[in-house]
């Protein structure tokens, strides 16, 4: 889930973290076979392919599954599976708003399990537009803070074209346009500066603060949305405090 807030860094506590890791797992090898279809299996000319690898390669992706992707993917294990991007829009507790992003190869199956999950959920479907406008696509670097500073972070990526540095809960997002996400990534490798994920993500323009109430909810919410098979990314413009952090941690 993006929503670029302190909550998301709190709900890995929540996490079964080892069904997290395979619906992880599930995402990143339906991005591998995307890539294959659309490029070829020769990751020296397939640049799309070989980012997908890296990416599964970093979370720990068997390689065996990554090699099988590939292939499927590139149509060499039979009839490649062929996936669409498709994204539906949505409200949640007290105005906040989502976008949805699925990798389906059922439109109708998807359409569906979304409807489903957010009205189930405490939600209810948006009209097109009427929240995709609140969002701009921006490449994101996230990283954790360790002994960084933002000075240090700015040395790096400047030059590459990052526009901002924000800092949240002790970790580090870089936000750049997504044609500059790939020499961002490049400037912080140079520097020896490790991080954690490399999206391009859509962003709020502005954020809708929740109380601990819609906070359950909205967590709710998007827990059920990410569930679904279909479902790559959840964004979103709520934001909570260190307070409804705090009383949500009292929950457990």
């Amino acid at each position: 889930m993006s929503g670029h807030s302190k909550w998301a860094t709190t709900k890995h506590k929540k996490a079964a973290i080892d069904a997290k890791r395979a619906k992880s797992f599930a995402k990143l090898i339906k991005n591998i076979e995307v890539a294959a279809r659309a490029g070829g299996a020769d990751m020296a000319g397939n640049p799309g392919l070989e980012l997908a690898v890296q990416k599964a390669k970093k979370t720990s992706v068997p390689i065996d599954n990554i090699n099988r992707a590939v292939k499927r993917g590139a149509g060499l294990l039979g009839d490649a599976v062929e996936y669409q991007t498709i994204m539906y829009e949505a409200r949640g507790p007290q105005g906040s708003a989502l976008l949805i992003e699925c990798l389906t190869d059922n439109k109708n199956r998807a359409a569906s399990e979304v409807r489903l999950g957010v009205t189930r959920n405490g939600g209810s479907m948006a009209d097109p537009g009427s929240v995709s406008y609140l969002f701009t696509r921006k490449g994101v670097v996230t990283l954790p803070g360790n002994e960084l500073t933002e000075d240090d972070l700015l040395l790096a990526v400047l030059d590459a074209g990052a526009e901002e540095v924000k800092e949240t809960a002790g970790r580090f997002e870089v936000i750049s346009e997504p044609q500059d996400l790939r020499a961002v990534v490049a400037g912080l490798e140079e520097a020896g500066i490790d991080y954690d994920t490399d999206e391009a993500e859509f962003v709020p323009s502005m954020q809708v603060e929740l109380d601990a109430d819609g906070a359950r909810k909205f967590i709710r919410l998007v827990d059920a949305l990410e569930d679904l098979d279909d479902v790559q990314n959840v964004y979103s413009n709520a934001a909570l405090s260190d307070e409804v952090l705090a009383e949500l941690d009292g929950d457990d």
